[in-house]
């Protein structure tokens, strides 16, 4: 499947009929909570099985992905998924090194978010996703609001970071 800049991979609350393996691009991962408060929470990339609440038992999907650029996606029917898992003895393993990989990706991310100044968060923000943007500026697929959110300042203060750039 490829989508393309804002369309959507799945839909917070969607009971989980499908696990997605993403083969290119990068999706950003939204959660509205009831207070009508819009966070971004993750960033998938390619390599991941999502969604990760799910490689080992079904559950509703906890936010909306929207891709950031064209993405391309396998989607893999959650049915076979979960049989494969009780079949196949070298998947549990497979799983767990998925979920090996996205706990590493969270050390990064939380190391990154305790570096000393807004300046080096955006700078290491940049440098990582970089790595899966093909050279598409930051500032093309996300708002300073959200670059905000990744980096834990507000977004004026983002604004003033890109200014002085």
């Amino acid at each position: 499947m490829i989508l393309h800049k804002g369309e959507i991979l799945f839909r917070q609350g969607d009971e989980g009929q499908f696990l997605y393996h993403v083969k290119s691009g990068l999706f950003k991962v939204t959660r509205l909570h009831e207070n009508g408060n819009m966070v971004l929470f993750n960033i998938l990339y390619p390599g991941e099985t999502v969604p990760h609440h799910s490689l080992i038992s079904p559950k509703e999907t906890h936010g909306t992905a929207i891709a950031l650029m064209r993405s391309e996606v396998e989607v893999i029917p959650a049915q076979e998924w979960y049989k494969d898992l009780q079949t196949n003895p070298e998947k549990p393993l497979q799983v767990a090194a998925l979920l090996q990989e996205k706990v590493r990706f969270m050390q990064e991310r939380l190391d990154h978010l305790t570096v000393g100044t807004p300046a080096e968060r955006l700078q290491l923000l940049t440098k990582w996703l970089g790595q899966h943007a093909h050279g598409i500026p930051l500032t093309d697929y996300l708002t300073q609001e959200e670059i905000g959110q990744l980096i834990g300042v507000r977004r004026e203060t983002v604004n003033r970071l890109l200014r002085g750039q």
